[in-house]
């Protein structure tokens, strides 16, 4: 296997934290470059990385074929066709973009230069939703009637100079979160028929949505999709009801927090959780209930990544098409709109 040179463009929670250390634990990748517009922390982080200042002296430099952009939403289009017409095929971070009119202009220059873009959705390898899958697959609760996911955290403080929290284009929580728990949800069931959505502002002085509640209609199934700031005491990750049974998961996948405190992803127990996290699978039988623990399976964010490369070397299948980030920025922009008008929409596939 030849080895694929990368570069990324931003070193700040993205490229520090989900793409630069799962980069450089991928067989066949080499981290080669890193665009840091000042300071020297991509420097010290990385000493046998070239560090440049801009976009395009990443894009003087020939031996790189990949480009991640993790910089602020709405330069991703901007960015993105830079690094096409270049030559280079490009990860965006979520969201695609700010709107799914840009989302399809970067897959159409992509396809036009003949080259891959892809949007970077790596909790597809959390290892709760990874055990998730396999339960849906498995068919042990019957016909699923309800799935919720959720993803509330505790943060009442605002961050005055965090760009997520200034109104432009792809700021707030729905453009942060959303991607996340829209991705899972159309990989478990596929585009839903409508949606309902609630995004709204609930901590004093927040001029974003800082929180939303959103319903997907399927025919014979509602998927509730939920995130805030000010859950102190979190709920369940999941849970999925079914006509035989529920399932319930608590806890987090370990890997964010182990990528924050630099902690290296070859360990033996790299993304496995502990074993009391592990979810719980109720089954009715008759007026009986029983009750067994799901080992969570283990997760590993080097997936995404070896999937690119190989997509890339072999010509292997992407896991997440453009076409499917398109799809999700349509859905993004559906539960604005919802949430503006204050009722369900219809879902055009």
């Amino acid at each position: 296997m030849r080895t694929v040179q990368v570069g990324v463009i931003g070193f700040g929670l993205g490229g520090r934290v989900f793409h630069a250390p799962i980069i450089s634990a991928v067989p066949g990748l080499q981290l080669a470059a890193i665009v840091e517009r000042s300071g020297n922390t991509a420097q010290a982080a990385y000493p046998n990385v070239r560090v440049v200042r801009s976009a395009s002296e990443l894009l003087a430099i020939d031996s790189i074929e990949l480009v991640a952009i993790t910089i602020p939403n709405k330069t991703h289009l901007e960015l993105a066709r830079q690094c096409l017409e270049a030559g280079r095929h490009v990860v965006v971070d979520k969201p695609f973009a700010t709107t799914s009119a840009e989302a399809a202009e970067m897959v159409r220059i992509a396809k036009e230069r003949g080259r891959l873009i892809t949007v970077y959705q790596n909790r597809r390898w959390d290892g709760d939703f990874l055990t998730m899958r396999r339960v849906v697959k498995d068919d042990r609760l019957g016909r699923v009637v309800h799935f919720e996911s959720h993803m509330e955290r505790y943060r009442p403080a605002l961050k005055a100079e965090a760009w997520r929290e200034l109104p432009t284009p792809g700021s707030g929580l729905w453009f942060d979160l959303g991607p996340h728990l829209l991705d899972q949800a159309f990989v478990l069931f596929g585009p839903p028929e409508s949606m309902t959505a609630d995004l709204r502002s609930e901590r004093a002085g927040s001029v974003v949505d800082d929180a939303f509640d959103a319903v997907l209609h399927y025919p014979k199934l509602r998927v509730l999709l939920r995130s805030n700031l000010l859950t102190c005491a979190t709920g369940p990750r999941f849970r999925l009801n079914g006509t035989q049974g529920s399932f319930v998961k608590y806890g987090t996948d370990p890997q964010e927090d182990a990528l924050k405190q630099g902690k290296p992803m070859d360990q033996p127990d790299w993304g496995q959780e502990p074993k009391e996290n592990a979810g719980t699978l109720y089954i009715s039988e008759g007026d009986k209930v029983t009750e067994t623990r799901i080992p969570t399976e283990r997760g590993d964010y080097r997936r995404y990544y070896e999937n690119v490369r190989d997509a890339i070397v072999s010509g292997v299948p992407l896991d997440v098409s453009p076409e499917h980030g398109i799809a999700i920025m349509r859905a993004l922009e559906l539960g604005i709109e919802s949430s503006k008008r204050g009722c369900k929409l219809p879902f055009e596939k």
